[in-house]
């Protein structure tokens, strides 16, 4: 299952032909909050919590084993979870919601975050919650390299953004387009970030890209999984827990790389709603991603735990080595949304002009 990834505002999310993973209409909870609708009852609304992504089928099992408290599950991405929190603003249905990080500032800015610090929200890092609570990063995703070594055949696994400019892959990578995917905007910022550049400076990734694209790279507009499943592209550069699932859930051949020169980190959040009908029971979910248990529960979902807590080896020895991930760096990502219209016009007049 492939996580639709989500940046920008809700009127650019409208817009964007999302890198998806499922499509189901997303539960509205309504109706589910008890006859009541108190903090009482035993259910909180979270809203954009699929069960198939992240693991969150095994946390919410989890969690109401735990506390009699049960979380449905809902199939909303980000953007379509804001919106809806935004029209339900006077009357709110949602007790927490899960958003990609750009959303956190927005949620702020619209009113219907409401300030919550959980244990441990101090081991969080600075840049990747709110000062105040009203949201916060449960774990993250890295960009890489997903390769499908039998189609590759006996052309070595890229080890560098540098390595894909080498005759032997041309024609051999994609990444999913920048202007109609999220994951292919994160894809552009973290070459620019490997090549030297800043969110302020996009000319050393415009000029690394310009040359990958002269070796014949792939932009699908739509996920893309299943096209390096088959070996039609050997080599995509996407999220690297769709390389996880890819190898350890269906057993393809698939290498996860994380470049030498550095990649991107694309961190998920989550936000407290304000006023929700059960929201004791919201921040008590809360609570429990961020537990050591909650965490290690993500971890089996192929995301890495914002917390730094012990993983059993089983789960552990799924991943690349920790000293693979130093080399995955945050930005700052409302800078990071602020730019991506400027971003992508370069991309289409400098990049792809012609094509």
């Amino acid at each position: 299952m492939k996580k639709k990834w989500v940046w920008g505002t809700v009127s650019a999310v409208m817009a964007l032909t999302l890198a998806a993973c499922s499509t189901g209409t997303g539960t509205s909870g309504a109706g589910l909050a008890g006859q009541d609708g108190s903090s009482t009852s035993k259910v909180a609304i979270a809203y954009n919590n699929p069960p198939l992504w992240a693991n969150w089928e095994a946390v919410q099992a989890k969690f109401m084993e735990n506390t009699g408290i049960r979380v449905p599950a809902d199939n909303k991405n980000s953007g379509q979870a804001m919106t809806a929190m935004i029209a339900e603003k006077n009357k709110p249905v949602a007790d927490v919601a899960y958003l990609g990080i750009t959303f956190g500032p927005q949620a702020v800015k619209e009113g219907v975050a409401e300030a919550y610090k959980p244990e441990h929200f101090d081991e969080i890092p600075a840049g990747l919650k709110d000062p105040d609570g009203k949201w916060m990063a449960v774990h993250y995703g890295a960009i890489a390299f997903i390769v499908n070594k039998d189609a590759l055949g006996n052309v070595p696994v890229p080890r560098s953004w540098a390595d894909l400019l080498k005759p032997e892959y041309k024609d051999k990578v994609g990444f999913l387009d920048p202007t109609s995917a999220a994951v292919g905007y994160s894809v552009v910022t973290a070459a620019n970030i490997a090549m030297g550049g800043t969110l302020d400076n996009w000319d050393p990734g415009i000029q690394y890209l310009k040359q990958l694209e002269q070796n014949g790279t792939i932009h699908p507009k739509q996920t893309a999984t299943a096209k390096v499943m088959k070996g039609e592209i050997p080599i995509l550069i996407d999220a690297d827990f769709n390389g996880y699932m890819m190898k350890y859930n269906d057993q393809a051949p698939i290498e996860v790389v994380i470049p030498k020169e550095g990649s991107l980190k694309v961190p998920y959040i989550v936000s407290l709603v304000k006023n929700g009908p059960n929201q004791d029971n919201g921040k008590k979910y809360i609570d429990f991603m961020l537990s050591d248990e909650g965490q290690q529960l993500f971890a089996q979902g192929y995301v890495r735990p914002i917390r730094a807590v012990d993983i059993p080896r089983e789960t552990k020895d799924k991943f690349l080595p920790e000293s693979d991930y130093a080399r995955v760096q945050s930005v700052n990502y409302e800078q990071m949304n602020k730019v991506q219209t400027e971003v992508n016009e370069r991309w289409k007049n400098e990049v792809t002009a012609g094509k």
